[in-house]
């Protein structure tokens, strides 16, 4: 972004190293950006590629409906932005058991399966974010799913709230393939502590390079989706992807051993997904208090610092109501208000 404008010729440069380097796959949605990701992506790649080489990934976010008659104009307006007839892929966005429980009331996936059958939807899927539990639940009961967007790295595989592993398996009992979103977690674990960064010097490779190996070092996954903000990083990502081969036992062990590190460290692993920005009602920039406050946490600034930063950045945070809607949406359950609270009294 540019001064609240995403950054075109940049963006472009960035798309079309990507597809110079073999890869295909868009993932957007209708609140990213500030809501100009889908118009990004229509000027970026569908007016400059040919429509049959590229495949989109679009999804229908409950936050931006409230009643069965909001979804068909919303999902027509995103066929719109994206300047597309149909969609690659189609994901209910960001499912938890409480959003599972509104899509039902707003009959969502009878919706969406219509659509499909209009074909304007090649497949149907949902990027999830609760319990295995509830993942095996949805899956029982939704044969439209063809596939599960699961939130994989090496920091969240066995985390009690996450339950990153316990959900690809679940994904594999029911025959589901995989997408992994959030390999590197926002970039939680490219800046990762000093101690860290001594393993991965012994390693020889990359924080990003590794976290991308764990993520597709799984058979069912067949797409692992990395944000990325500069050619430098489109160039090492695509390079990883194209070169990589099965992590060893002692990568493996040496990665869980960066993922204690990184939880002893005290590190707010906010994946920077900015949902909590979509329905922050004084729109508070959480993100980037957290961003802040973890260069705190691992001891890169001091005190002062942090608060002329807060002050010249976020300084929203004063503003917070306390309402709580932000930690409804957050996908990594993190306790947005005491957050907000501790940075005050910092």
């Amino acid at each position: 972004m540019n001064e609240g404008k995403y950054d075109k010729e940049n963006l472009c440069q960035m798309v079309d190293t990507f597809i110079k380097n073999g890869f295909n796959y868009f993932d957007t949605a209708y609140g990213y950006m500030d809501g100009q990701s889908e118009i990004a992506l229509r000027e970026c790649v569908v007016e400059r590629y040919p429509r049959k080489d590229i495949v989109i990934a679009d999804k229908l976010s409950d936050w931006f409906i409230e009643k069965e008659e909001d979804i068909a104009p919303l999902f027509e307006k995103q066929l719109e932005k994206c300047g597309v007839t149909y969609f690659d892929n189609y994901l209910f966005h960001c499912i938890t058991k409480a959003s599972y429980k509104k899509h039902k009331d707003l009959n969502s996936f009878k919706i969406i399966e219509s659509f499909k059958k209009q074909g304007k939807i090649r497949h149907i899927g949902m990027s999830f974010h609760d319990s295995a539990e509830v993942l095996d639940e949805i899956l029982s009961k939704e044969p439209l799913i063809e596939f599960v967007q699961l939130q994989i790295n090496y920091l969240d595989y066995f985390d009690p709230t996450v339950q990153s592993k316990a959900c690809y398996d679940v994904a594999v009992k029911h025959g589901k393939k995989v997408i992994v979103m959030e390999p590197v977690k926002g970039g939680s674990l490219i800046n990762v502590p000093g101690e860290a960064k001594q393993i991965f010097g012994k390693l020889g490779g990359s924080p990003a390079s590794y976290a991308l190996r764990f993520a597709l070092d799984h058979p069912a996954v067949f797409m692992v989706l990395s944000g990325m903000n500069s050619i430098d990083m489109v160039e090492e990502n695509t390079k990883t992807m194209n070169q990589a081969v099965p992590l060893t036992v002692a990568e493996r062990e040496s990665l869980f051993k960066v993922a204690d590190i990184i939880r002893k460290s005290n590190v707010i692993n906010c994946s920077g997904c900015n949902y909590c920005l979509d329905v922050c009602p004084v729109k508070i920039p959480v993100s980037k208090a957290i961003s802040i406050y973890n260069e705190f946490v691992l001891s890169e600034i001091s005190k002062a610092c942090l608060k002329t930063k807060v002050e010249n950045t976020v300084p929203e945070v004063s503003e917070c109501l306390e309402c709580g809607k932000c930690e409804g949406v957050c996908p990594q359950k993190i306790k947005i208000r005491e957050i907000l609270d501790k940075m005050k009294k910092l």
